[in-house]
């Protein structure tokens, strides 16, 4: 991922696969923060698995769970203050963010950093 510059809103993502426990190719999209949500300071991790309409709905959320453990609480600080809440979306197909797109699969999560673990919170 590039160096986060002061005053990005997004950071462009990599097309090197991630570990996940399904074993699907999964590739970062983009992070974005300084966009509040619910629970204030908020950083997205998009991410982009064009298998995920293989995947049951448990495999795809334990894939979310080990991207939010395995790569982005180990980045939360990259980007300043720590965030209130991590969202964690999961496409089958890189898209702009908050564009609709009636034929695309997608899963969004929410976790809270404690102790450096992501803890799963209803979104």
């Amino acid at each position: 991922m590039e160096p986060v510059k002061d005053g990005d809103l997004a950071s462009v993502g990599s097309d090197s696969p991630l570990d996940v426990p399904s074993g699907q190719a999964v590739t970062l999209q983009e992070v974005l923060w300084n966009v509040a949500g619910p629970q204030g300071l908020t950083l997205r991790f998009r991410f982009v698995a064009p298998d995920l309409a293989a995947l049951d709905v448990d495999t795809a959320l334990a894939d979310m769970q080990a991207l939010c453990d395995g790569y982005a609480a180990a980045r939360v600080t990259d980007f300043g203050p720590a965030p209130q809440q991590i969202i964690i979306s999961l496409a089958d197909a890189p898209h702009p963010f908050g564009e609709t797109l009636p034929d695309a699969i997608q899963y969004f999560e929410a976790y809270r950093i404690e102790n450096g673990a992501c803890i799963w919170e209803i979104y």
